[in-house]
């Protein structure tokens, strides 16, 4: 039932409380913004990092350069986090800022409305009405599983779910097991489920490129070495450059190629099997895809109670898996690898503007934004992890903190000019977003041969960042007061 808004009226009300979250909100008291609320749909902080739990989940991006520049950890036990660890950062950094305090847990946004003539945003849960001038979805796009509609899957007679979504009290031992989908989750459970089952079956409609992960438990000794004065930072920096060496190749697909032959060549090196090596040598270019990492996917697939089936799930009869091509199996449990929904963000059908539209329907031709982070017909929002700014080359903690760095600005000059209303102008965002897809045709997501999260349903790359994370961070230094519209305050605000 809903009840009454109090009469307090909050400067920010941030939606979600993961890693985006939990970050605008230590930037905001650093900012001495401290009227916000967070509104966390689950009973518990850490965003995708709290729901992935299956065996072996872990981090692909180096553990120094997985946090907060803000407030880096010397301690990591291994160079890539497992999930657990990384859990238990974010918890400690959000506990050491005093961030608690401001979330609001089990309470799930179901319409979030620009009110016109209030200049402000009416958000609406279950059981509660909160009132913003701002409102900041950091929601993120690894949250809302996507359950393949599948002939007869509902059916299943057997065990069924999602990685994100892992059933720890149902024992794999002895049981048959299809895993649906070979991307980044299923890379890292099938090694850890394989030994346990009496016979895994993997459908994998498309191959993926895997490449060696250089992942060691950290001895003491680099430990203490990391805290040291600057040392951390001096490192955390060296692996950025490296990454954004390598991203060159996403906007230069020649150069991928070169880099193609290490994945070859591991394939080489674990799989003898001829045609299983074939079955499992993509034919696109490398990071066409996410590059994935692992170092014993492969030497799990070559064990002889494994069997990988080179096409998609066409139906489930009873207990009984077909193919697209046919072949079948007969299993206890599925595991559904079948990602998550990027270019369709479930947030997207709970937000609208002032005339009812929902920003679902406001983006049916393909997400747009301005510099990934507001959007017009949308005054007094921003979104974290939004439209084409996507990278396959470096941590999402660059671009976190690139986008919240362009939020405080925003807020901070909403402030000082004492502004009640800030929307960018639509021009504004056409001509970005003209420029962003001219970029992005020569990049390998486009160019690659594959079809990926990058792309929509329409062909259309939503999700793509064509240039660099330092031109990224130069786009997002500070609020570009010139690109919006701006209404002053009649009374004070912030």
């Amino acid at each position: 039932m809903t009840q009454h808004a109090t009469t307090a009226i909050y400067d920010v009300l941030v939606v979600g409380a993961g890693i985006s979250g939990i970050g605008l909100g230590i930037r905001l008291k650093e900012a001495d913004i401290d009227n916000f609320v967070i509104l966390e749909k689950a009973d518990d902080l850490g965003g995708t990092w709290r729901d992935n739990t299956y065996p072996g989940c872990a981090c692909d991006v180096p553990s120094a350069l997985y946090s907060y520049s803000f407030a880096q950890k010397p301690d990591w036990s291994r160079a890539f986090a497992g999930q657990a660890e990384i859990l238990d950062y974010v918890r400690d950094t959000a506990q050491r800022h005093h961030i608690q305090r401001h979330i609001r847990f089990n309470q799930a946004v179901e319409r979030a409305q620009w009110r016109e003539e209030k200049h402000l945003w009416e958000v609406q849960t279950a059981d509660q009405l909160y009132l913003a001038r701002t409102v900041v979805a950091c929601s993120g796009y690894l949250h809302e599983p996507i359950v393949p509609a599948i002939p007869g899957l509902k059916d299943f007679t057997g065990t069924l779910f999602h990685s994100s979504r892992w059933d720890h009290h149902h024992d794999l031992n002895g049981e048959r097991v299809a895993v649906i989908g070979t991307g980044a989750s299923a890379i890292q459970f099938v090694p850890q489920i394989q030994p346990q089952v009496k016979h895994l079956t993997l459908f994998q409609r498309t191959p993926q490129w895997v490449l060696p992960k250089p992942d060691h438990a950290i001895p003491k000794l680099e430990e203490n070495f990391f805290r040291l004065p600057f040392t951390l930072n001096a490192w955390r920096k060296m692996l950025f450059g490296g990454f954004e060496t390598f991203g060159i190749g996403f906007r230069r697909p020649a150069l991928l190629r070169q880099i193609q032959k290490l994945g070859e060549a591991h394939i080489r090196l674990a799989i003898k099997d001829p045609a299983l090596r074939k079955t499992l040598t993509p034919d696109y270019t490398l990071g066409c895809k996410r590059v994935l990492m692992s170092n014993n996917y492969y030497p799990a697939l070559n064990q002889p109670n494994v069997d990988v089936f080179a096409t998609g799930l066409k139906e489930v009869r009873g207990n009984t898996l077909v193919g697209q091509d046919g072949s079948e199996c007969q299993v206890d449990t599925i595991i559904l690898g079948t990602g998550f929904f990027v270019t369709e963000p479930p947030i997207a059908d709970h937000i609208f503007n002032n005339d009812g539209e929902s920003l679902s329907q406001m983006w049916k031709d393909g997400m747009q934004a301005y510099r990934g982070t507001t959007i017009s017909g949308l005054p007094n929002a921003f979104m974290v992890l939004g439209p084409n700014l996507g990278i396959g080359h470096n941590s999402a903690f660059i671009v976190i903190e690139a986008q919240i760095n362009y939020i405080i600005s925003t807020l901070t000059t909403m402030r000082e000019r004492q502004l009640s209303r800030v929307e960018v102008k639509d021009q504004v965002q056409k001509t970005y977003n003209r420029k962003v897809q001219k970029d992005l045709q020569g990049t390998v997501w486009n160019t690659g041969g594959c079809s990926s999260y990058y792309l929509d349903k329409n062909g259309f790359n939503s999700v793509g960042f064509p240039w660099s994370t330092l031109k990224m961070q130069r786009l997002l230094r500070e609020f570009d007061a010139d690109s919006y519209t701006l209404t002053p305050a009649t009374a004070k605000v912030f």
